[in-house]
């Protein structure tokens, strides 16, 4: 199955019972103390908490689900997004998630009845403990986002942001697996700069593009439960080479200050890989040119209460 524009089309109305068209919002960059307005997609907003649902629910409607159900790994937002997925179709579904999953994502899986399983320290002990029950039950393995029904479901979030903010020149879109990325960069077909942003901490796509290939990186940092799978998917891998434009690494304390000040200025909360994006314009890691029309992806909002005193 192909990546591109119209095989995203073609998801697009298979998965539009089931997910929400997230709303935009603008924003003076003033308010930030940034010279480009800004139009924020509050994919937060998603069912599950997340993006994650619009590629779950493309697995789920589009493959044939054996009797076994369906088998996740996940730091937390895929699992969620295919407990909840497979809830509403009527799918039994067993989720694998490592030690570093936030307990946001973990009461939030066992809330849709997933059969929940907490291993190893990352994400990739998950993985690997999915895979070996897929093999012993013959359950459906959705990947987090090496997949194509993951890239076909994330890619209508492109879509939808088109129709929503055509003039939009540049789109901040933050990285952990590159299913994201990857399906929107397929949309957008380099028609809006898409601009990748990845904690330092874990540095997936900045790792593979100077490796020309998916390599291991480091897999930690803040936002570990989201965006620290330890390599980029394969599937994704030469989209970004063809359609994203660079790719910018940013703090930890960056995100923290840009999920505070999201919450100051727009009564938004994020987790800290939904708020990754927005870091990059505040701590200048990505530099917007004056009048610019820039996007800004929120992708997550699994998160407990945060306190802002501290």
């Amino acid at each position: 199955m192909e990546i591109d524009r119209a095989s995203i089309a073609a998801v697009e109305p298979v998965i539009r019972p089931h997910v929400r068209r997230t709303p935009v919002l603008e924003a003076r960059g003033a308010d930030f103390g940034l010279a480009c307005d800004l139009t924020f997609k509050l994919e937060l907003l998603q069912h599950s908490g997340s993006f994650k649902a619009r590629g779950a629910f493309a697995n789920l409607l589009t493959r044939e689900v054996p009797a076994a159900g369906v088998v996740a790994a996940s730091g937390g937002n895929h699992g969620a997004a295919v407990a909840y997925a497979a809830q509403k179709v009527g799918r039994p579904a067993r989720i694998y998630v490592p030690t570093v999953s936030s307990p946001a994502k973990i009461e939030r899986i066992r809330s849709y009845g997933a059969d929940l399983v907490v291993i190893g320290e990352r994400y990739a002990d998950a993985l690997a403990a999915s895979e070996k029950w897929a093999a012993q039950t013959g359950a459906l393995q959705i990947h987090a986002f090496d997949q194509p029904g993951a890239l076909l479901g994330q890619g209508t979030v492109g879509l939808e942001l088109g129709e929503q903010a055509p003039a939009l020149e540049t789109l901040l879109v933050a990285v952990g697996g590159g299913g994201l990325i990857g399906g929107i960069a397929a949309w957008y077909e380099g028609k809006v700069k898409i601009v990748g942003v990845e904690p330092s901490a874990a540095p997936t796509l900045t790792r593979a593009l100077q490796a020309g290939r998916p390599v291991d990186a480091e897999a930690g940092g803040i936002a570990a439960d989201s965006l620290a799978p330890k390599r980029v998917g394969k599937l994704m891998f030469p989209l970004a080479q063809r359609y994203v434009a660079s790719v910018v690494l940013v703090e930890d304390d960056a995100i923290r200050a840009a999920q505070r000040a999201l919450w100051d200025s727009l009564r938004v909360v994020t987790e800290p890989g939904g708020a990754a994006a927005f870091a990059a314009l505040l701590s200048g890691a990505y530099r917007a040119e004056p009048n610019e029309r820039v996007g800004v992806l929120l992708c997550g909002g699994n998160t407990l209460a945060v306190d802002f005193s501290r």
